[in-house]
């Protein structure tokens, strides 16, 4: 009660005295009713109020520039959950953010009734773009999705904290089912109102009114203050509908106003002014910032997923479906809601683990139910609500210890209690442009949108280039939207696996939340070739300039998207990077791509280019630059070291002319000059060496035959430089006698303990022989120890059966001895 006393210095009595003064006073001509985002208990009643009150206008919590859009909302055919998307985008930022509503939305009850009634509903708050700034100053955390209903500050406060320890509720939310949801269904609609006023009133006074101003909740309120007052010169009853954390901020909107900053308040003043000029669904250019500002607003279909505050959202009840049948009942007048929808869930959930092979039974279910209503009993409930259904699920279905391997119950409720609901929206004339482009495109390549159920497309690339239309434009699309599409087979560039293949198969699905995903990335542009574009130019924004390798990666799915010309842009981008890239591996990987660009450049829609091969030349003349930094490679890089040493041999030896350079064979003969040079990498490059024609076949086996006869350390890296050589040159083992007598050599004066140390190494090495390979060579093994080739095939001997066999040995020798007979 601290801050409580600075702010106004307001006890309980002056709110109760506030409150029937100036909230809930039904003969004054603006009457406040404070919610709780996504309650079923607030939307009932409401309800009861707008019987109560026949107000002339609601005025409800919601950015105005979706006021064209409420008869879009409350249509017949629209059916939450839906959502107004909001964007912004100026020089200096760029942002987006959702409102969210639900059958028991308040703010949706309200425009619902309000039709009903015939009578104007209105939204009153700033747009998102005039508080974002400063709630990003105050230091709160970007979110993936955001919401302007946040209501972290009014659970977060530290009343409702210690009100939490107080009544022992584990969290927010269940303090607020417990005195407001089950609760206050007990109450008249004037006393819930009263104590949803007390209880947000109460949090709010805990912040100071710096961080309230830094938050943009002070700006807010100024302005929906006015706009309520603007309203009460017109009409002579105003319902106002707001968050709870506001209505005691609106009733001293005044003292908060003289309080703002200046400047912050000329910028209201401007908006205000502008207010209502641009059209939703349009971009606008704003004259309130000195820098142009585009925004536009959009109805959109959303899911009881997204909306579920538990799954990232900022704001509003979780467990979304199940308060969604809490508001079934109490629609139907049922006297005990959320005994009914336990029941439903308990039975629903049965069906669910039986269907999942889990062992749960009927008495399971009916120990479940008992045990809500005990619950509800030592909680002091009139009855049990989500989270006596959560610790009865908990303690009926879960057998033994909770474990992963036990939590499958828990599972299957979380996602019954959440649901997987998705709205519709009426059809309306606010078309979003990117969309259409999506719907156009679909359309005219015959991919089938009219229904949501999965369909396969199988594109034959190489032989119709309608096929590789229709594949580019898919890949776009799951660029943008992944849910979209999955490749189930064909070549992919990207990975490199399955290359051989000519036909690709795509299983694709489309559904609302495509739609929903789509108007997300309407924030890049218009089109899905502009968004594509515009997003892939942020991704490289954040490549350093010296992964060039990442870069060539990007403009080869820029093609794969039928990109082209984004792939044009990248080509000054990626020389650039060539220029400052000073990593071997990242060169090569840049070399690799662009080489595969430059041979399937007709497939990939680059005929005419001229520049690419220009651009090959230089990665690999960098790459090949960077050579003498492999000496002083980590282990781990070994791999792709020699994949890559393998990439500028095969280069070297082609006939196209710009890879007719002898730096490369120069410093090959540097680096084998380099007694610092790793043994798989030396190996590599002898082999690579002698397989150009610089070196004889027979240095292959003077260098292995120094590992071999060398100091123990260089004994042990035998192997390793076998690795290297056979990567390149198996050849060399396979013909050739002398290295494989030096090997047999090596493995019969290695000690019992040094040969077991190597063997995995040695067994890596052969991994690079095919299985009629290793069948020559075991020809030849035996050949050398003047053996049958088929006892090479026979298996060992057990060691249990050796040790017992030389254990009988030395018995018999002892009593041949004792006898005398030896």
């Amino acid at each position: 009660m601290d801050r409580l006393t600075a702010v106004l210095d307001p006890d309980v009595d002056q709110l109760q005295s506030l409150f029937e003064s100036q909230v809930y006073n039904l003969s004054n001509p603006a009457v406040y009713y404070p919610i709780r985002h996504h309650s079923p208990a607030c939307s009932y009643h409401l309800l009861r109020l707008i019987g109560e009150y026949k107000p002339d206008i609601i005025l409800i919590e919601g950015p105005e520039s979706g006021n064209p859009l409420i008869s879009v909302l409350s249509d017949e055919a629209t059916i939450p959950p839906v959502s107004l998307y909001y964007t912004y985008e100026s020089e200096l930022e760029r942002e987006a953010c959702y409102y969210p509503m639900l059958r028991y939305s308040p703010e949706y009850v309200a425009l619902k009734e309000a039709k009903r009634l015939d009578i104007p509903a209105k939204f009153i708050d700033l747009d998102y773009r005039h508080f974002s700034t400063l709630a990003s100053k105050s230091g709160q955390t970007e979110q993936k999705e955001i919401s302007i209903q946040d209501e972290t500050l009014l659970a977060g406060s530290d009343f409702i904290n210690r009100l939490c320890q107080k009544t022992n509720c584990r969290s927010f939310d269940e303090l607020w089912e417990k005195v407001f949801e089950i609760g206050g269904l007990e109450k008249s609609t004037r006393a819930f109102v009263q104590d949803v006023f007390t209880y947000c009133t109460l949090s709010r006074v805990c912040y100071s009114t710096e961080r309230l101003q830094s938050s943009g909740d002070l700006a807010r309120e100024a302005h929906m203050k006015q706009r309520i007052n603007q309203a009460v010169q017109e009409y002579d009853r105003v319902l106002v509908i707001t968050g709870g954390f506001h209505t005691y901020g609106l009733l001293m909107s005044e003292k908060h106003e003289s309080e703002l900053e200046q400047p912050e308040m000329e910028k209201q003043h401007a908006y205000q002014r502008l207010v209502g000029r641009g059209e939703p669904g349009t971009s606008q250019q704003s004259a309130v910032d000195p820098d142009p500002v585009h925004q536009q607003m959009y109805p959109m279909v959303y899911t009881f997923a997204e909306t579920d505050r538990l799954n990232g959202y900022a704001s509003g009840m979780p467990y979304v479906n199940y308060y969604d049948q809490i508001w079934n009942q109490l629609l139907r007048k049922k006297s005990t809601p959320y005994n009914l929808t336990a029941l439903d869930l308990l039975s629903r959930l049965m069906r669910k683990l039986r269907d999942g092979h889990e062992h749960v039974s009927t008495s399971d279910a009916i120990e479940a139910y008992s045990m809500i209503q005990g619950l509800a009993g030592l909680r002091g409930k009139r009855e049990g609500g989500v989270y006596e259904l959560m610790d009865a699920a908990l303690s009926s279905f879960v057998k033994g210890e909770l474990t992963l391997a036990t939590d499958k119950p828990l599972q299957e409720l979380q996602q019954l209690l959440t649901g997987d609901v998705i709205g519709s929206v009426a059809p309306n004339s606010f078309s979003i442009p990117i969309v259409e482009d999506f719907k156009v495109r679909c359309t005219g390549h015959k991919l089938q949108i009219r229904t949501t159920g999965q369909h396969k497309k199988v594109l034959d690339l190489y032989a119709k280039p309608e096929h590789r239309h229709i594949s580019q434009l898919i890949q776009c699309i799951t660029y943008l939207v992944p849910e979209f599409a999955k490749r189930q087979s064909g070549p992919d560039w990207i990975a490199e696996r399955d290359m051989n293949l000519v036909r690709e198969t795509w299983v694709y699905m489309y559904s609302s939340r495509i739609e929903a995903r789509l108007i997300e990335n309407s924030l890049y542009g218009g089109t899905l070739a502009g968004a594509a574009t515009r997003k892939m130019e942020e991704q490289m924004q954040e490549i350093p300039d010296h992964h060039s390798g990442e870069l060539a990666r990007l403009m080869l799915q820029a093609l794969l998207m039928g990109l082209q010309d984004t792939a044009m842009k990248l080509y000054e981008q990626v020389r650039s990077a060539l220029r400052t890239d000073g990593n071997f591996l990242s060169l090569c990987n840049s070399l690799h791509v662009l080489n595969r660009i430059h041979q399937h450049r007709r497939l990939l829609g680059l005929s005419d280019e001229q520049h690419l091969p220009e651009l090959v030349s230089e990665a690999y003349r960098n790459a090949v630059d960077k050579l003498l930094q492999l000496s002083r490679a980590n282990t781990d890089e070994h791999e792709a070291i020699i994949q890559g040493l393998k990439l500028l041999a095969m280069l070297a030896e082609s006939s196209e002319e710009h890879f007719q350079d002898e730096t490369f064979r120069i410093h090959l003969n540097e680096l084998l000059s380099d007694h610092q040079l790793p043994a798989q990498l030396e190996g590599v490059c002898v082999a690579i060496s002698s397989g150009l024609g610089d070196r004889p076949r027979e240095e292959i086996v003077d260098r292995a035959r120094g590992y071999i006869h060398g100091t123990p350390d260089q004994t042990r890296q035998t192997a390793l430089f076998l690795q290297g050589v056979f990567s390149v040159a198996r050849d060399a083992f396979l013909y050739e006698d002398q290295l494989l007598s030096e090997l047999n050599y090596l493995i019969e004066k290695l000690s019992y303990d040094d040969f077991i140390s190597m063997v995995p190494e040695l067994r890596l090495a052969f991994t690079y022989f095919t299985p009629m390979e290793t069948g020559l060579i075991a020809e030849r093994v035996a050949s050398l120890h003047q053996v049958e080739p088929e006892e090479m095939l026979r298996p060992a001997v057990d060691e249990q059966m050796l040790i017992q066999s030389k254990a009988w040995d030395e018995a018999l020798r002892k009593e041949f001895a004792a006898w005398k007979l030896i």
